[in-house]
């Protein structure tokens, strides 16, 4: 699944400064907090062993590019707080030694990030397939994954489980990512009404997860050109589950920090009951110098 914003043709590439914050809580329920975030720069970075020159010893390309990433573990008796920093990890580590991640923006390489962030996915789940199959009493851990990576205007999103990405462009709030569960599949089938959802006996039945019971069985991915002035929010199911898209697009509207923001939202979901973990990641794209 693909999805992308109209991009104009041989438009200059537009680099996007970057301003992002990620907050985590552990409720007023749960006894342990299985969710895991990360807020990630990358750069090209060299190290001068010697020179004749006056220079730093380590410089920095002028590119940079953004990870940002939630994961909402599943398991029980600290299973899920195990799934959850393994795929972290795990990604990480992809990122650091196998993801060619410089690109320019548009068709053919948006793709080629978005397949290698796929297989990051999986290969993540392989780990942790690996301890569950050593280690029997973590069986079935699993793990959701929400997670983007941003290059100058591109944002290339990756996605398995109910926790969501979302765009706030033009003081609006729009879900990317789909719900991976049973009552949203039956929403999107038409069996029953999105109204109907939040009050479902099987809302929180998750039907796609990194680890668990079985196989992942797909990735979602998305391309977005972003613009000057769009947010991204990752966030768990602990703050869909004790706000709304409504309450959340007022805060963003009245809130355009990152970090003021993910403290009010966190603040307001425990306040609000707290009843799961709660996480929160927002990214603030503004204008900056055109890439030559």
């Amino acid at each position: 699944m693909l999805q992308t914003r109209e991009q104009v043709p041989d438009a200059p590439r537009q680099s996007l400064e970057v301003k992002a914050f990620g907050l985590t809580d552990i409720g007023c329920v749960r006894k342990s907090n299985e969710d895991q975030f990360l807020v990630a720069d990358l750069a090209k970075t060299m190290r001068i062993q010697c020179t004749s020159l006056p220079e730093p010893k380590v410089q920095f390309g002028n590119e940079r590019g953004h990870l940002f990433l939630v994961a909402d573990g599943m398991g029980g008796h600290a299973a899920g707080e195990y799934a959850s920093a393994m795929a972290v990890t795990a990604i990480q580590q992809f990122t650091l030694n196998t993801l060619k991640w410089f690109f320019h923006p548009g068709g053919a390489d948006a793709q080629r990030v978005l397949a290698q962030f796929q297989t990051a996915l999986r290969e993540a789940e392989a780990r942790i397939f690996e301890v569950t199959s050593a280690h029997p009493d973590l069986a079935g851990m699993g793990t959701t994954v929400t997670m983007a990576y941003h290059l100058d205007s591109q944002l290339c999103i990756v996605h398995a489980g109910d926790s969501r990405a979302y765009i706030f462009e033009e003081g609006e709030l729009r879900q990317v990512t789909e719900d991976h569960t049973l009552a949203a599949e039956l929403v999107r089938k038409g069996a029953i009404r999105p109204d109907d959802v939040a009050r479902h006996r099987l809302r929180n039945l998750i039907t796609n997860v990194v680890g668990g019971n079985e196989a992942l069985h797909f990735v979602e991915a998305h391309a977005l050109q972003l613009q000057p002035g769009d947010r991204l929010m990752l966030c768990s199911d602990g703050l869909t589950e004790m706000l709304s898209n409504s309450v959340i697009a007022t805060t963003l509207r009245d809130e355009p920090d990152p970090e003021t923001a993910c403290r009010r939202l966190v603040r307001m979901a425990v306040d609000a009951g707290g009843r799961d973990n709660v996480t929160v990641v927002i990214a603030r794209f503004d204008a900056g110098e055109p890439v030559v």
